[in-house]
């Protein structure tokens, strides 16, 4: 007879532990396991180790603004400052201390590749586990190599190998100009690097507001980094020590490291989740607003499709632990994902784009400021001249169904309206809130005042 326990999870990403913990905490018995690092992407390649890199970047450009606040300034930046940094907020991509945390917690930590082989049923390292109660998925995804031809005669970098370098390439080409992409290569670019960037969309950022895509565009090539948009890689190889692409426009590009940064997504086949009955070539893995995905089976994370977030697995993590506990809790909403670009200026949004809304047929009014005329624009000096305070209303409800910021601290300004959003409060209320002055927040209102 195979080991039975309580709950199973399958991958200690945010989502996965935070289950894991709540359930524990019930008095549950937990098994977790884990083929990677014990915390998933986030603490060692995500969210953590990149926004070190990031933030490194937004302090030169801080360095470059302070010439025309202050007076002359200089900056000599080292790579080794920033990776010694990295390295140290990753823990050293060392993750003792995240699992002996579940394990005080009682949760019993298994290392290896789970394959389920039945409902309820699992093997992972010569065990076959049963499981009484319920079986968590929280695998994430992992980072996609499209078929180029020649890609695989290369060492290309994913984003792990950019976060851990340990020396500064002198060029680097970044295939894909979304979220990570923009974020390292921008990160690499105010260290020295010569950086290009290669984009199949018209504009980088293609899923956010075009307004402010392009905005970002501009800033990226006042940075130096050249844009190659509207353009794919037709082929890669090596060449004297360097990496050379063939670009769809003609031109061909050559650099020492190559990142490859064109999205994520989970290995259904390799789980086996055909056992539950679950398309295992799918691209997510479908969940109600509870949840499951399957009798008995719950997933969080990367792996439902919801976006790559840490915040949205945490918090299907509470929505899918309640459920399995027995715990009343309101059901998944996602109208009001926030999600920001940690770029300098940050880029940040909530909601529908003007173009999701119109596709949802929905009858809406748009309001747009530009960040320059903010409150706290004209002060503020270079970084707070691009982009723009977007904001989208559906005209049926009053209420504001999405929004978009460029700028300086748009992460904090998209938190305020992720609120408005997710409450449902109407912009005539909006409109009378006390914002503070001088704020980039304040510019809020602004952009409503403007909504026709």
């Amino acid at each position: 007879m195979p080991e039975a326990h309580d709950l199973v999870i399958v991958g200690l990403g945010v989502g996965g532990i935070a289950v894991a913990m709540q359930a524990a905490e019930r008095g549950l018995d937990v098994m977790a396991l884990e083929q990677g690092l014990v915390g998933g992407e986030c603490p060692y390649w995500g969210c953590i180790p990149s926004k070190a890199m990031t933030r490194a970047a937004q302090v030169i450009g801080e360095v470059t603004r302070a010439s025309s606040l202050a007076g002359p300034s200089e900056v000599a930046p080292v790579w080794s400052t920033l990776a010694a940094r990295v390295a140290e907020v990753s823990e050293n991509w060392d993750d003792k201390t995240a699992a002996s945390r579940l394990e005080r917690a009682g949760v019993n930590v298994v290392r290896g590749r789970a394959n389920i082989v039945a409902p309820g049923q699992i093997e992972v390292a010569g065990r076959r586990i049963a499981v009484r109660r319920g079986l968590v998925i929280a695998t994430g995804t992992e980072p996609v190599v499209p078929p180029i031809p020649g890609l695989g005669e290369v060492e290309f970098w994913t984003n792990h190998q950019a976060v851990e370098a340990q020396n500064m390439p002198a060029s680097l080409i970044v295939l894909g100009g979304g979220a990570v992409g923009l974020e390292l290569g921008q990160a690499f670019r105010r260290f020295g690097v010569e950086v290009t960037v290669v984009e199949a969309q018209p504009h980088v950022l293609g899923g956010e507001e075009p307004e402010n895509a392009e905005a970002m565009g501009a800033v990226l090539r006042r940075d130096g980094i050249e844009l190659k948009t509207a353009t794919t890689i037709e082929s890669v190889r090596p060449s004297d020590g360097k990496i050379s692409v063939e670009l769809s426009d003609g031109d061909v590009a050559s650099a020492e490291r190559l990142l490859v940064a064109v999205g994520r997504r989970p290995n259904l086949g390799a789980l086996g989740v055909g056992a539950l009955g679950i398309d295992d070539e799918a691209s997510a893995i479908p969940a109600d607003e509870r949840l499951r995905a399957a009798e008995r089976t719950w997933a969080v994370g990367d792996v439902t499709g919801h976006g790559a977030y840490t915040h949205v697995a945490y918090y299907q993590a509470q929505i899918a632990a309640a459920d399995i506990l027995g715990i009343d809790h309101p059901a998944a909403d996602y109208s009001a994902v926030p999600r920001v670009v940690y770029t300098d200026p940050e880029v940040g949004g909530v909601g529908l784009t003007e173009a999701q809304s119109r596709a949802q047929g929905r009858k809406i009014k748009v309001g747009m400021l530009p960040t320059a005329d903010s409150d706290r624009g004209w002060l503020y000096g270079r970084g707070a001249e691009s982009g723009f305070v977007k904001v989208v209303a559906d005209e049926s409800t009053g209420t504001l169904i999405g929004a978009s910021v460029l700028g300086p601290a748009a992460g904090e300004v998209v938190g305020a309206l992720a609120v408005a959003i997710h409450a449902q409060i109407p912009v005539a209320d909006l409109m009378e809130v006390i914002y503070p002055y001088p704020t980039f927040v304040r510019a809020i209102r602004g952009a409503l005042r403007r909504l026709s």
